[in-house]
């Protein structure tokens, strides 16, 4: 296995653009070489089987999303109202927008994930670390809601977005900020 870190993260980045372009039957050493502009044969001298290659797209996707530093004072150091929070939770949708493949290729994954368990539990555990890395950052910047507000959130937002990347004519900028909106004001009660 080679070990150049900047190549092994650009097969990764090409890989997610396959994901998203091609779908997981379309995820082949040989479409993520072309992709990724090298030599033939590159890719599977960095990843072991397809396998290890869907997992760590997995965890691509989750580096390339994190959040700026000036997010993070917004939860930690900003005021503790629902605007905020309205404001912190545009805030992720637009960057999830702003990656749209790398979304795309994780909704690949997941239904991936179905059928390869090693998959399904590298998600399961990755996913779970970041509701919990949100749930707990909540929490501790006092922020108002409990963990459910923070959980329902997620599972509220991630379809709008899921609608927004995959049927962009559902709803407009204007509905999915005031869907944004509406989704705070009835899950954040204590503000």
């Amino acid at each position: 296995m080679r070990t150049n870190p900047e190549r092994r993260q650009a097969l990764i980045d090409a890989a997610i653009e396959v994901l998203a372009d091609e779908g997981a039957r379309g995820l082949t050493f040989r479409a993520v070489d072309k992709r990724g502009a090298v030599p033939a044969g590159t890719a599977s001298n960095y990843f072991s089987s397809r396998d290890d290659l869907f997992t760590q797209v997995g965890s691509r996707f989750y580096e390339r999303l994190q959040p700026s530093a000036e997010t993070m004072a917004k939860v930690t150091e900003g005021p503790r109202t629902r605007a905020n929070i309205t404001e912190l939770m545009k805030e992720v949708v637009a960057r999830i927008e702003a990656f749209r493949t790398g979304y795309l290729a994780m909704l690949e994954l997941r239904l991936e994930a179905t059928r390869r368990p090693e998959l399904r539990a590298v998600l399961t555990e990755r996913v779970r670390e970041d509701l919990d890395f949100n749930v707990r950052n909540h929490l501790e910047s006092g922020q108002p809601g409990d963990a459910d507000t923070v959980r329902l959130l997620y599972l509220a937002l991630n379809w709008l977005i899921v609608d927004r990347l995959t049927l962009p004519d559902m709803f407009t900028e204007e509905q999915s900020a005031h869907l944004i909106e509406t989704a705070v004001e009835r899950l954040v009660q204590n503000a």
